[in-house]
């Protein structure tokens, strides 16, 4: 649940939100294509650290033998890392001004102050304190999101109809992205194989490998399973209120349409939801950004002191006053970027015999991974291309 939250934080809900204000039900198809991917990334990441007792980012920073390579490498999945924290903290101050109608700089610091007494809780009271807080936190975003749908007229054949792929314009491909950034996350997929090697502490062999394999696949079915339901909710209900309501594209709009269309009570459990993910997916950021740090870099950054330092973009942003909700979408861009620097030596080290015995995927599934890679790469290729050519 802990690597899960990571799919339900306001990238998402800013990425979901505007696909469905802009495009209605079109992309309802990405939304599902992407938890599917997920479910199958998470579960190789937690895999690789179950059997190997290393994290992804620790076994790049073995095989990367140059240290130009391993420093290159490091530099990209920082920057994935800072825009995931970005992300959280505009999340967190945007609810916090919707709830309280508190400035976004205010709002922000107190996210990332949060956010720190969470981290501080999983030094102090050890990971199983931590997860429960992290678990109780998805059950608030769960029911904030979902209150909403209870109320609003879906149309049921648009919906269906989104499950079909396709796209209508370069808009339409750019919020892909920004779909499959905030549902894909790179450091989720680096951080889930740190998570499952701290949660066991010990490398998984024999029967009892086999018994904690199943016991994974069941954990990241039920949370990749809750996480897309929400996801795929937040467009529903923002495809069936706020198309063509002025500003919904934004956080702030989509709340304010959401209140004159639902009412206010269900437009604060949409901002309580809001709240929530950032709040929880912060501290997951930031403890991703220090296991890349130490897997690669090899130094050991105490998590508050770095919860300290990636802090200050975010509020920068916030307090020279860019539009938020654009920068969490395309802090959700950039997260696709840095899929496929995750995502391939995932599937090449999960699928050598050598490195995981009798643990190492099928054919299949690294069939099935290698085309996830393909696709993702693929898409930003395009996406790369529209936005050079001002398309």
């Amino acid at each position: 649940m802990v690597a899960g939250v990571a799919y339900l934080d306001p990238g998402n809900v800013a990425s979901n939100a505007s696909a469905g204000a802009r495009y209605g039900y079109l992309l309802v198809w990405v939304v599902v294509v992407a938890n599917v991917m997920a479910w199958l990334v998470q579960y190789l990441s937690a895999k690789l650290g179950l059997t190997t007792g290393e994290s992804l980012p620790g076994l790049l920073g073995q095989r990367l033998r140059s240290r130009p390579a391993r420093y290159a490498f490091w530099v990209q999945a920082e920057l994935v890392a800072m825009a995931t924290d970005i992300a959280e903290v505009l999340g967190g101050a945007i609810a916090l001004q919707l709830l309280f109608g508190l400035p976004l700089i205010v709002g922000g610091v107190i996210t990332g102050v949060v956010s720190m007494l969470l981290l501080a809780l999983n030094n102090r009271r050890g990971s199983r304190a931590f997860e429960r807080v992290v678990t109780g936190l998805v059950v608030v975003i769960g029911v904030g999101f979902c209150a909403g749908i209870l109320f609003a007229p879906v149309d049921g054949a648009a919906a269906v109809g989104g499950l079909v792929p396709h796209f209508t314009d370069s808009g339409s491909i750019v919020l892909a992205a920004s779909i499959l950034g905030a549902t894909v996350m790179p450091h989720a997929i680096y951080a889930h194989s740190a998570l499952t090697r701290d949660r066991f502490g010990f490398v998984a062999e024999g029967p009892q490998r086999q018994r904690v394999l199943r016991a994974t696949r069941v954990d990241v079915t039920v949370a990749l399973a809750i996480a897309g339901t929400v996801n795929v909710v937040i467009l529903l209900l923002a495809a069936s209120t706020l198309p063509g309501v002025e500003g919904a594209a934004t956080l702030q709009g989509a709340h304010a349409a959401i209140s004159a269309a639902l009412g206010p009570v269900v437009a604060t459990m949409f901002a309580i939801g809001l709240l929530a993910s950032g709040l929880a997916s912060t501290s997951v950021g930031a403890y991703a950004g220090a296991e890349i740090m130490q897997g690669l870099l090899r130094t050991r950054v105490p998590l508050l002191a770095r919860r300290l330092v990636t802090l200050i973009p975010a509020l920068v942003l916030l307090a020279v006053g860019v539009d938020p909700t654009l920068a969490l979408v395309l802090s959700q861009v950039v997260l696709s970027f840095g899929i496929p620097f995750a995502l391939i030596p995932l599937v090449r080290f999960t699928a050598q015999r050598s490195l995981l015995g009798d643990a190492a995927n099928r054919w299949w599934t690294t069939a099935l991974a290698v085309l996830a890679a393909v696709l993702l790469v693929g898409l930003n290729i395009t996406l790369i291309t529209l936005l050079v050519s001002g398309a």
